[in-house]
């Protein structure tokens, strides 16, 4: 089955926020930089399943259907929304991944490979140079996909989650994807 994404209509928000984004976490990425390269391998950990309190509220996808700077889309399976993505126009210029999520029982449908071509073609009808996006050393098969897909890990903040308990020991990775060389042959 096809999945077909879309841009979010009000209509939809309801539906885009009620996905079940929690993932499970079996490994962590052990990372290491050095001479400007960051080397990582995944390292084992005691399964659990993680779940953000943070996610997607109705205003902040109001806001992404009438602002010029940022977009949403869903992907749609079966007439379902199973996934989102929420994409702004950054500080520097990139376009940011605020939010990508695919419904925990419909992942490897292709929706996120969908979702993720989508706001790769936003950007690039934009102009944008890149885009980038941050995720965690906990989330491993999410770090998998965007290297699979192209992005690169451009750096790593140890302390960007000290302020929560919940997630202080967890470690924010920044993804990029430069346009100029994504889709062309050897880039």
């Amino acid at each position: 089955m096809s999945v077909l994404v879309e841009r979010l209509s009000a209509g939809r928000i309801e539906a885009a926020l009620s996905l079940d984004g929690s993932f499970l976490v079996d490994s962590r990425l052990s990372l290491q930089a050095r001479d400007g390269v960051i080397a990582y391998e995944a390292v084992p950990l005691t399964p659990y399943r993680k779940r953000y309190g943070d996610e997607a509220e109705d205003d902040d996808l109001h806001d992404y259907l009438v602002a010029e700077d940022r977009i949403a889309f869903v992907a749609i399976e079966r007439g379902e929304v199973v996934g989102r993505v929420l994409v702004s126009t950054n500080w520097n210029g990139y376009a940011l991944i605020d939010d990508i999520a695919v419904d925990a029982g419909r992942r490897r449908s292709g929706a996120g490979a969908a979702l993720l071509d989508r706001a790769i073609a936003w950007a690039r009808e934009r102009g944008h140079p890149g885009l980038m996006l941050e995720t965690q050393d906990h989330n491993v098969a999410a770090c998998r996909f965007y290297e699979r897909h192209g992005f690169v890990l451009g750096g790593f903040d140890r302390f960007h989650y000290r302020h929560d308990a919940a997630v202080r020991h967890e470690t924010a990775l920044f993804w990029y994807l430069d346009l100029a060389t994504h889709g062309v042959a050897g880039g």
